[in-house]
């Protein structure tokens, strides 16, 4: 049994999946696996790379990672802020410093602000001085 590849086609900015019509910003292709095949010979791509991403990618990744693990470090450290406390948050980041995965700035205003950016909180217990106190660089 073959597996037929999806086609997407795009129409300004929009794309065409299946007969249905998603604008750029619409999440519908984000966790799945699609090859599309394209009108240039030899030329195939994840449907994310077609669609684009609309958003400005984790600005602390190691400039040694690749794109592809670029934007997993970005997808994980945005689920990670918007669902952990900023001990956890803190803890993972200088998880991902020994990995070489990230370089995490000298000045916790820069790593607080990037991380309010990618969706942490910044409410009761979330404030810059409770950030201060968990925030190593090293």
């Amino acid at each position: 049994m073959s597996e037929q590849p999806i086609h997407i086609d795009t129409i300004n900015g929009d794309f065409c999946l299946n007969k249905y019509v998603y604008n750029a910003d619409s999440r519908a292709a984000d966790e799945i696996e699609v090859e599309v095949v394209s009108t240039q010979p030899n030329e195939t791509k994840k449907a994310e790379d077609v669609v684009g991403r609309n958003e400005e990618r984790f600005h602390f990744v190691h400039p040694e990672i690749d794109d592809d693990e670029a934007w997993r470090i970005h997808d994980a450290v945005k689920r990670l802020v918007a669902r952990q406390g900023i001990q956890e948050i803190c803890q993972y980041l200088l998880q991902l410093r020994k990995e070489n995965k990230v370089l995490l700035p000298l000045s916790p205003s820069s790593a607080y602000s990037e991380l309010v950016r990618m969706g942490m909180p910044n409410g009761e217990g979330f404030s810059e001085s409770t950030f201060r106190n968990y925030y190593k660089n090293k």
